[in-house]
């Protein structure tokens, strides 16, 4: 990989956050495949060297937090007692400033309270300011959010209530999205603003994902044989998507509009910084 064109580099890495797969980028580019994981690993490496450094001291006001699914190797039901505890489920925790857009923290790990815990526990390190902080139903919140934030926070819940699955008739209505029969609000500290009690921003984000990663697509082969892969997929996902995709309402990236950068960062400088 050393020996590897600066030209092929910037291809394979642009081709990865547009959410081609490993194969097909060898097949476009011409690069081997073990290649282009160690070139992934690597620049996932920076990527999460990037977002620690720069996400500190962040002036947030409207925070949203969900949780996204995928797995490694294999899905929960096919997991053996003898199975490396990597292997298996695992949910990636995601924090989004509903004005910016930015991506402030990630995380990924089990849906359990150590690991709610140390998402919110580095979410919070991370604001300079109180903040009003949105999640989803999960019942880990409740406990881990004034446990991270102590009294500087004005904590919601929002839980959708969906019916069933499948809009439709016929043989494809269990890909149809779920009916949403009701959603319910639930103040559990604080004084959170109603108009900015929502998750919509961050769920928003969960399709991004699935669109700009090949291993978070639904219903393809596309999977992650080891959770390092993960790891630096998603940095090297959230890193392109703060710093150097331009936000489509924004016109501007998540990071110029947090006045982090002045300008938006291409794939060069993001591998060199």
């Amino acid at each position: 990989m050393n020996t590897l064109p600066l030209e092929k580099k910037l291809a394979v890495i642009a081709a990865l956050v547009e959410g081609n797969s490993i194969r097909s980028i060898s097949r476009m580019t011409g690069v081997d495949r073990n290649t282009i994981n160690t070139l992934l690993l690597r620049t996932g490496e920076r990527c999460q060297q990037i977002m620690n450094e720069r996400m500190c001291n962040l002036e947030c006001r409207y925070l949203q937090v969900d949780e996204i699914w995928t797995y490694v190797q294999k899905k929960r039901r096919n997991v053996r007692a003898g199975d490396p505890p990597e292997v298996g489920d695992q949910w990636v925790y995601v924090a989004i400033d509903a004005e910016s857009k930015l991506i402030p923290a990630f995380r990924i790990g089990k849906r359990v309270r150590p690991d709610t815990w140390a998402f919110l526990w580095d979410l919070h390190k991370r604001m300079a300011n109180r903040v009003q902080l949105t999640t989803d139903g999960l019942n880990h919140y409740t406990v881990t959010v004034p446990e991270c934030f102590g009294t500087e926070v004005d904590f919601a819940q929002l839980t959708k209530m969906f019916g069933d699955f499948g809009q439709f008739d016929g043989p494809d209505a269990r890909y149809s999205p779920p009916r949403i029969s009701g959603v319910i609000s639930k103040v559990r500290q604080g004084d959170p603003d109603p108009e900015h009690i929502s998750t919509s921003f961050v769920e928003r984000q969960n399709l991004t994902m699935r669109m700009a990663m090949r291993r978070f697509t639904r219903l393809t082969n596309a999977f992650s044989k080891k959770l390092a892969n993960l790891k630096a997929a998603c940095a090297l996902h959230f890193a392109h998507y703060n710093f150097v995709r331009i936000h489509s309402s924004l016109r501007v990236t998540p990071a110029m509009e947090a006045g982090l950068t002045s300008h938006p960062w291409t794939i060069q400088e993001l591998i060199n910084a």
